[in-house]
């Protein structure tokens, strides 16, 4: 008997949370499939856009839970790529922002998958933009930095006197240790009354965010939810008057990059 053909995996950028913010060979690839591997906090909405007869497979982490380890998806994907089917590996953000997405291809490529990538928007820039806030601006900021708060390596090890001259800085997964990436900040020179914010569930119906300076921006962001992002910057400033986002318009939970970490 001639084997079957190996399928296709596709992995599809789900955006921030906002599901219109998905895009269109997202969606494309998403209404094709057969199988959908997807993040614990992917859009609900997004999810029914998929034909009724996909099979759904949620291999999300919740926090300190680790129902399905990286290795297990990985197997997954080789197994139902095997049996000839469309597969969409659903990934909040963009797959290659903290998502764990060249683990996966790599895998793919060890077992002779054929796959593709589509890019998704970034929680890095859709949050602060959700806030008001342009991560880069003529005058104020001419880079800006990515960094994983939430990460198994000690934050020690990043080169935080790199990242205090940088002119934005954003940091992903960042709430739950944040006095401690703020004390990295001050302990590597930059200044108490440099403009911070925490932007919550960027993008959707539950956004929330917290404005200050990295004197007081921890105390202000204590009782924001997770998924949350950090901003930190004279960038932040702008959003006292490019603040345009009502979250009310928005629907549907959110979603974010590392949660395959």
């Amino acid at each position: 008997m001639k084997s079957r053909s190996p399928g296709l995996v596709s992995l599809v950028g789900a955006g921030p949370g906002d599901p219109e913010l998905l895009t269109v060979k997202g969606l494309k690839r998403l209404e094709g499939a057969e199988v959908v591997v997807h993040d614990r906090l992917v859009s609900a909405q997004l999810l029914d856009r998929a034909k009724s007869s996909a099979r759904r497979i949620d291999v999300g982490k919740a926090p300190g839970v680790r129902r399905w380890p990286q290795s297990r998806i990985n197997t997954l994907l080789v197994a139902e790529a095997r049996r000839g089917r469309r597969v969409v590996r659903l990934k909040g953000g963009d797959p290659f922002v903290f998502g764990r997405g060249g683990e996966e291809c790599e895998a793919l490529v060890a077992a002779g998958i054929p796959f593709e990538i589509v890019p998704g928007v970034t929680s890095a820039i859709a949050a602060p933009a959700c806030a008001g806030i342009p991560v880069t601006h003529r005058g104020l900021a001419s880079a800006f930095a990515v960094v994983a708060g939430h990460t198994s390596a000690p934050l020690e090890q990043l080169d935080w006197a790199a990242l205090v001259r940088v002119g934005t800085l954003v940091i992903l997964m960042g709430r739950a240790r944040l006095p401690e990436i703020v004390a990295l900040l001050l302990r590597h020179g930059m200044s108490e009354a440099t403009p911070a914010a925490v932007i919550s569930h960027a993008s959707t119906g539950l956004q929330q965010a917290a404005r200050g300076s990295l004197a007081d921006i921890a105390a202000r962001a204590r009782e924001l939810g997770s998924p949350a992002t950090v901003v930190v910057g004279e960038v932040v400033d702008l959003s006292e008057r490019l603040a345009w986002f009502t979250p009310g318009e928005a629907a549907g939970p959110t979603a974010r990059e590392g949660v395959v970490a």
